[in-house]
Parts: structure tokens; sequence; C-alpha cells
């Protein structure tokens, strides 16, 4: 089985960048799809970025298209979001997933989720 641990949230201004991290342990992830997700406070937790086993295939929600930016590195069991250009409705906290089953699309089917990490955005 793997864990997943997120690292990399803080607090930035509006314009700013983070990179977010997700190690894992355990199994290697190399079938695995990763995603990340995000949960704003009094909202439900929404998909924000994935990424196939390999790394061929990414897919973002519209609202951070050409902003966020997903990679994994199989060799170090890590996948990364890197976050430009923030805006204050990104504030969240963030968390990293995984899914071993193939779905077509890339929002669902996730059944291994790590802690979260916080982002918040001051405008």
């Amino acid at each position: 089985q793997v864990q997943l641990v997120e690292s990399g949230g803080g607090l930035v201004q509006a314009g700013g960048s983070l990179r977010l991290s997700c190690a894992a342990s355990g199994r290697t992830l190399t079938t695995y799809t990763m995603g990340w997700f995000r949960q704003a406070p009094g909202k439900e937790r929404e998909f924000v970025a994935a990424i196939s086993p390999n790394g061929a295939i990414t897919r973002y929600q519209d609202s951070v298209k050409g902003r966020f930016t997903i990679s994994r590195d199989n060799a170090k069991k890590t996948v990364y979001l890197q976050l430009n250009s923030l805006k204050p409705e990104d504030t969240a906290v963030y968390y990293c997933a995984a899914r071993s089953r193939y779905r077509s699309d890339y929002a669902l089917g996730y059944d291994i989720w790590g802690q979260g990490t916080q982002v918040t955005v001051s405008s």
C-alpha cells in the first residue's frame, strides 16, 4: 500500500508561487495515476490536476490551466504541483491522491489520500 505525505504549503501574496510536493512511501508509484485536489472552507473538495503513471498525460481544472503544473518523479516517488500566479480564490487545503485502477475521467476513482497541506493566498 502507498502512503502519501504532502508538503510545501504556506502563506503567499497574490501573484506569487509555491511548489507542493507529495512524497510516497511503500510501493512504487509507477502504476498509479496521481492527482491533486483542494478544499476551501465551506466548500466541497474539488479536482485540481492529475498525471498518468508515466507522466505522459496531464489534466487540469479549467480555473488553473496555464497557472498550475503537475509533474512526477517516479524514481523519487514524488509528485509535484507548481502553483504560479496565485489568486486569493486558490486558498484551500491541497490534497494529494493516488489511484491504481484505470478510469477515463482523471478526476475520479482515487482511493489513497494524503493529509493535506494548507495554501493561503493573501490579496
